[in-house]
């Protein structure tokens, strides 16, 4: 009988998918490394259950700050926005779909959006019993950061990190793997400081100290950078502490692979625990 802590979050970011300096480029060669890397360890490890999603990177934060779709949607204008951040958003996913079908990985692409109702900003309700389904038959469910409706705004933007935070408290994962362009979480940023220092290890313990040092994301993203993405996952942990949420560089060649395969050996990257 399976656990339930065999299934694992995995996030593709999207500052290792796309360059987010430049709006709606990919990194065509990256997505298919890491859809190998997927694709190898569920070849290797029978009894992996993953569920898959992936940051809009430039194809959507871009848009989504140039019409302030994350802060609400009301005139005809801010709607035409919300309809082109949701089609720009979709636009990556299928880059990303495609990727994974083609690696051997039996990826279905779910949209968010589809049933996503949000209040002032934070997500109440999306779908669930389409993911069970599909992780009840080996399929790996494919989530993606979207547009949604809002009680308040009109609507907004939900990340992918909102996405998960929700599924977690309800699936019950064991381990949360963040994928990104750097190895994990830094006292500095390392795209700008070479010697930045790596913090291996987050708990609920060392948060106040850890968050002092962290900073926004480097380039436009309208979901907070860095700093937003990691108190998510901290308060994640805090409520669900059997869940390891473990962050790395989706650059570092094999490093997903590995973090799939053998969790317990995987090095590199920051762990976020809740003690």
């Amino acid at each position: 009988m399976r656990s339930e802590h065999d299934l694992v979050f995995v996030k593709l970011g999207g500052s290792v998918i796309t360059d987010k300096a430049t709006p709606k480029a990919a990194r065509p060669q990256v997505i298919s490394q890491l859809a190998g890397e997927i694709a190898v360890a569920l070849a290797t490890r029978p009894d992996l259950r993953l569920m898959l999603g992936h940051g809009s990177g430039s194809f959507g934060h871009p848009v989504a700050q140039r019409y302030g779709t994350h802060l609400g949607v009301h005139s005809p204008a801010d709607w035409r926005g919300f309809a082109e951040v949701a089609a720009v958003a979709a636009r990556l996913d299928r880059l990303v779909a495609d990727a994974l079908v083609a690696a051997g990985v039996p990826a279905w692409s779910m949209q968010p959006s589809a049933s996503a109702r949000c209040r002032d900003g934070e997500l109440l309700s999306l779908e669930i019993g389409p993911i069970e389904e599909a992780l009840a038959h080996s399929l790996v469910p494919l989530l993606y950061g979207d547009v949604a409706l809002d009680e308040v705004r009109g609507g907004t933007i939900i990340s992918t990190e909102q996405i998960f935070a929700y599924l977690a408290r309800r699936l019950h994962p064991g381990r949360l793997i963040m994928v990104g362009a750097v190895d994990g979480v830094f006292e500095s940023d390392p795209i700008h400081d070479p010697a930045a220092r790596p913090i291996p290890e987050i708990t609920t313990q060392n948060w106040a100290q850890v968050r002092a040092l962290l900073g926004g994301s480097h380039a436009t993203d309208v979901t907070g950078g860095m700093l937003a993405k990691v108190e998510e996952m901290v308060t994640l942990v805090r409520e669900l502490p059997g869940l390891t949420v473990h962050l790395l560089s989706g650059l570092r060649p094999g490093a997903l692979e590995s973090a799939l395969r053998r969790p317990s050996a995987a090095s590199g990257g920051t762990v976020i625990r809740s003690v």
